[in-house]
């Protein structure tokens, strides 16, 4: 097994920017979903202000990222773009650096609730481990900033059309107010894949309706 060491980001990581999000932008593309773009300059950013965990392997060669945001005044924070290099993946490393930046979320923010939303399986299962809970949009932050960064799906027009109520992702939550209690994990995958298969049936059905209309 390669060697990955996680720490959290600064300055002396800006030359990892540029790679960081090339391997964002190629994941989306691979999932077929959108993810917000980011330039470098965001993610030079992130680090700057140490709101970020980069992995690097013992050879010094980028291997996964992930970083905070802030939204509602403090109130909520999300950790986002979470990536793993290609070289570096089924190794265990996406739920390593998802504990990092978790962990340092709490430390900075304490009493902030951490959110985010995802469609995958595995994201979610690891959230659960670390006391996230499923939850609906309208739990989460109202910052149009946020659902801003949805534009670059492909699915926006979904969210869109729902209010930004409900879409393909599943919205998750941390409220550190639950302390242990937030702890009971939840996560049935079986139940889990067959909500999301009802969920993107009438989701995607809507959205082939509404696609077919402006044709006609």
């Amino acid at each position: 097994m390669k060697r990955v060491q996680i720490v959290v980001a600064s300055n002396k990581h800006f030359n990892f920017a540029e790679e960081i999000c090339q391997v964002m932008a190629d994941s989306a593309k691979v999932r077929g979903t959108g993810i917000a773009k980011r330039s470098p300059e965001y993610i030079h950013k992130k680090m700057n202000n140490s709101n970020a965990v980069i992995a690097i392997s013992e050879e010094g060669k980028f291997a996964g990222f992930c970083y905070i945001e802030v939204w509602g005044h403090q109130k909520y924070v999300a950790n986002s773009g979470l990536i793993v290099h290609p070289d570096f993946r089924n190794m265990g490393l996406a739920r390593k650096i998802k504990a990092a930046i978790f962990k340092l979320s709490k430390k900075k923010f304490p009493d902030s609730k951490i959110f985010g939303i995802t469609t995958g399986l595995a994201v979610m299962k690891i959230n659960s481990d670390l006391g996230y809970k499923p939850v609906t949009f309208s739990e989460l932050t109202d910052d149009k900033k946020f659902w801003q960064g949805c534009q670059t799906c492909s699915n926006y027009d979904i969210l869109k059309s729902k209010q930004h109520k409900m879409c393909l992702c599943t919205g998750m939550l941390y409220d550190p107010k639950n302390g242990k209690s937030g702890k009971r994990k939840w996560f049935n995958t079986k139940i889990l894949k067959r909500l999301k298969q009802i969920k993107h049936t009438i989701l995607l059905k809507n959205k082939t309706q509404k696609q077919w209309t402006k044709l006609l």
